[in-house]
């Protein structure tokens, strides 16, 4: 595989683990609530957190797949790199807390 089909696999394998917390009900996509309830937001952040950190070592092992080496990065690095990762769960999100409660309001 080259090295753009590997990156763009990565990219879109990050924006879709990045909304997965906002569209599903189950605790890590397996664990159902017994109450029937949805999950609560802190919950959310606490799989989505997981999902980045699962993210980056798919990306690490592609680089030293790629590399033979895995680059010492610092904290700029983390930090854009939450901040994509952020950008790309804004469609769950809004999905989640805006779009679903508008469109049950208007009866759809």
């Amino acid at each position: 595989m080259s090295q753009g089909i590997v990156v763009g696999l990565w990219l879109g394998l990050a924006v879709v683990a990045a909304n997965l917390p906002w569209l599903s009900e189950r605790w890590l996509f397996v664990i159902a609530r017994r109450d029937g309830r949805p999950k609560p937001f802190w919950l959310r952040l606490i799989e989505w957190g997981l999902l980045y950190g699962l993210i980056l070592g798919i990306g690490f092992g592609f680089e030293y797949k790629a590399s033979g080496a895995v680059h010492a990065q610092d904290w700029e690095f983390y930090t854009v790199t939450l901040c994509l990762f952020a950008v790309s769960a804004f469609p769950g999100f809004v999905y989640r807390y805006q779009l679903r409660r508008l469109l049950e309001q208007a009866g759809r």
